[in-house]
């Protein structure tokens, strides 16, 4: 039995798989001969050449034929010649004004080739192509009537209306598709578009059922089931209207088709057989106020379609889900797009990351303090080659000197150099020492003298240089560091957000909460930010009092009501934002007042947010009074502000900023600089100090003072920042000042 039900699955899934195959197949053939081969434009061509409205009116065919002229024109030759086939087929004088206006068109359309907006030109060439033969073949048959002047102009400016449509579905029937989404006015062309070719279809009948009646049906089961009601609706009216203009007697047909549509859409949860359930109560419903002898055939109709849309295959309809918008399918393509562009943007970032973290190590000398005992040893020899080419260059005992007791006669030059260098007068052991070895030694010293002032200010020179580079590295490194955790962010935000979101659903699920939309922001410890839509009887605090300890739970830190909407009405739609609860809040005031009592004072402030539960306080001190001095300290805490929220940390902000300051300050105008960042989850403070006045923290009745030693801000290029850490408690009242509040006190 065993071997025998094995068989037998081994038998269903080969038959599923060659159905599967053939499927595929088929498929890819119909593609390529529809499609690639632009036989769908044939068949298109041959019903719109056949498609007549209010009897006598035509204006398809030119229409479509200049649509393709202008967007395919490849495609021309064997559309016109299928249009005219179907023209010929309704009768002799339909094909004859079919043809002559294509040809007229094509006629008018080729002494226009080479001017520019062709697109703006096409639809008077439509007009005139399509008026034109209409007047000659009314002048032929007899005189013009004041109606058949009416049915021309109808007919024109149709024409010009409906190559303006077609313009905009045509490339919809193309397997190139390069927006992820149909606009709504391209969803209603291309409804326009289906109905004139279900026109051409008129009179056709099968087992009694009018096939334009079937298919138009099927349509509109079709978009209703994939769009919902609206587009549902908005299909059976389009089709309904231009079906009518086609035969009058189809004029109830609109109404059919619209409420069927808008009746399929509200039962779409029911799948296809609640679609199709739509649609047989909206032909049973205005099947009864017509004629009685009309109900069956209708029915048959509406049958036909039920049975055609069973039958269409869900990848067709998933498939065009995907450019309905507001459809399931819809959204995950836009996901899948949104994914895409972040992993790119992430990748992007990653590699800007990397450029700048390579042009901080460019100017990284961390290599050059680990050499520097070569290099001093380097400057060194520089040094005694330049002395011993103004003295020894010229002596006739340099052989001796430099050949045959090199290494004595260099050990004593250096060590005369070192003790020039500290600015101490060489020994009298080594002076006497040097003298009787160097028969010129008062003109070496002398010489050595001289040139250690070149020799200092070189290495100043160099040291300037190397503190430069270093800074520079330190500010490149912080950008790479910043755009390194960036790109983290990015890519790791999709997958967090996804597991803590599930965790989120089902959890307040659990306790009767019913969300209608959640969004994940950030999900970084003690920067927590969501928000959801969720709909209440009768709202009670439900946001604090549950779903916040649920957040909390989940989060495992502790997550508060950031803003409430609450709807007014029972079971409306809610918005609740929650983010991380901070344990200490700053209540902040300032008082300030210019010299003599001036309007403008040269001290500035400025208090932010920098995110993750910080909280940034800066004071600086212009130095000296008035416009020019509020200006440099106002500048100070502008450039401040902006490095600190890009995440740069608080010690190499304060360093590009005083390197900025030093190449702008050229008036001996300085600033002071006061900072305090304080984590509001744990009450810790950061001071950092650059030549302002010492701050103070009052705790009940004692009094801390925090200081810090060194100069203003653009003074010299590189110096330390001096960094105090204090640990506040509740109810703490920090103190921060600038010198002109210490002096005066």
């Amino acid at each position: 039995m065993e071997s025998v039900s094995r068989a037998q699955t081994k038998a269903i899934g080969v038959e599923a798989t060659f159905f599967e195959n053939l499927r595929v197949k088929l498929y890819h053939l119909g593609k390529k001969v529809l499609l690639d081969h632009g036989w769908l434009y044939v068949l298109v061509g041959f019903l719109l050449g056949r498609a007549i409205i209010l009897s006598v009116v035509s204006p398809f065919a030119v229409a479509f034929l200049a649509t393709l002229w202008f967007m395919q024109k490849e495609r021309v030759a064997k559309t016109m010649l299928a249009t005219m086939i179907g023209a010929f087929t309704i009768s002799l004088s339909h094909g004859l004004f079919v043809g002559i206006a294509m040809f007229l068109f094509l006629i008018l359309a080729s002494i226009c080739k080479g001017m520019k907006n062709q697109q703006v030109k096409m639809p008077i060439i439509v007009f005139l192509s399509t008026a034109c033969p209409r007047i000659c073949l009314y002048s032929f048959y007899g005189e013009l009537t004041s109606y058949e002047w009416m049915l021309l102009f109808v007919e024109g400016i149709l024409g010009t209306v409906l190559v303006l449509i077609f313009m905009q579905s045509a490339p919809l029937l193309s397997q190139k598709r390069y927006r992820p989404a149909l606009k709504n006015e391209e969803i209603v062309c291309m409804i326009i578009l289906i109905a004139s070719i279900l026109t051409g279809t008129v009179g056709w009948e099968v087992y009694g059922a009018q096939i334009e009646q079937v298919l138009s049906r099927y349509f509109v089961l079709l978009f209703a089931f994939v769009g919902g009601a609206a587009i549902g609706s908005t299909v059976g009216v389009v089709a309904g209207l231009i079906l009518s203009l086609a035969n009058v007697a189809n004029l109830y047909q609109m109404s059919l088709l619209a409420f069927s549509g808008l009746l399929g859409g509200l039962l779409k949860d029911g799948k296809k057989v609640g679609v199709g359930a739509g649609l047989l109560v909206g032909t049973f419903l205005v099947g009864i106020y017509g004629d009685s002898n009309s109900l069956l055939p209708s029915l048959i109709e509406s049958s036909f379609s039920i049975l055609l849309f069973l039958l269409t295959p869900a990848s067709w309809i998933k498939q065009l889900s995907r450019y309905i918008p507001g459809t399931e399918e819809h959204t995950n393509e836009q996901e899948q797009y949104l994914q895409k562009v972040r992993n790119v943007t992430a990748k992007r970032v990653e590699q800007f990351s990397q450029v700048f973290k390579a042009l901080s190590n460019s100017f990284s000398t961390a290599e050059h303090y680990s050499i520097e005992d070569a290099e001093s040893q380097r400057e060194t020899d520089y040094f005694l080659s330049n002395v011993t080419e103004k003295t020894c260059q010229s002596c006739f005992m340099k052989e001796r000197c430099w050949q045959q007791q090199f290494d004595y006669t260099y050990n004593l030059m250096g060590e005369l150099k070192g003790d020039i260098e500290t600015g101490h007068d060489p020994s009298r052991k080594l002076v006497r020492e040097f003298e009787n070895h160097c028969i010129k030694s008062r003109k070496v010293m002398d010489t050595m003298k001289e040139e250690i002032s070149y020799f200092e200010a070189n290495r100043k020179l160099r040291r300037q240089v190397s503190e430069s580079k270093k800074l520079v590295a330190e500010q490149l490194q912080g950008v790479s560091d910043v755009m390194e955790d960036f790109a983290k962010e990015i890519l790791k935000e999709r997958e967090q957000h996804e597991n803590q979101e599930i965790q989120i659903i089902h959890a307040l699920k659990s306790i009767g909460i019913e969300l209608e939309k959640l969004d994940i922001y950030r999900l970084d410890k003690g920067n927590v930010d969501i928000e959801m839509t969720a709909s209440f009887y009768d709202y009670h605090g439900e946001g604090g009092k549950l779903i916040a300890p649920v957040l909390s739970d989940i989060l495992n830190e502790t997550i508060v009501v950031k803003q409430e909407d609450i709807s007014p009405f029972p079971n409306g739609y809610s918005f609740l934002a929650f983010g991380s609860a901070k344990e200490f809040t700053v209540e902040t005031g300032v008082s300030h007042a210019a010299k003599g009592g001036g309007v403008i004072s040269g001290d500035s402030y400025t208090m932010m947010e920098l995110g993750a539960g910080k909280y940034a306080m800066a004071i600086s001190d212009g130095m000296g009074n008035g416009i020019r001095a509020s200006e440099e300290s106002t500048e100070t805490l502008r450039l401040l502000q902006q490095i600190l929220q890009t995440g740069i940390p608080e010690k190499v902000a304060i360093k590009s900023i005083n390197s900025i300051l030093a190449l702008r300050t050229t008036d001996e105008m300085f600033a002071t600089l006061d900072l305090a960042v304080i984590n509001l989850h744990n009450a810790f403070v950061r001071f950092l100090k650059i030549g302002s006045t010492p701050s103070f923290v009052k705790r009940g009745d004692q009094l801390i003072k925090i200081e810090a030693s060194n100069l203003p801000m653009g003074i010299i290029r590189e110096f330390d920042v001096d960094i105090v850490n204090e640990q506040l408690q509740s109810e703490d009242i920090l103190i921060m000042m600038s010198d002109g509040i210490s002096c005066k006190g």
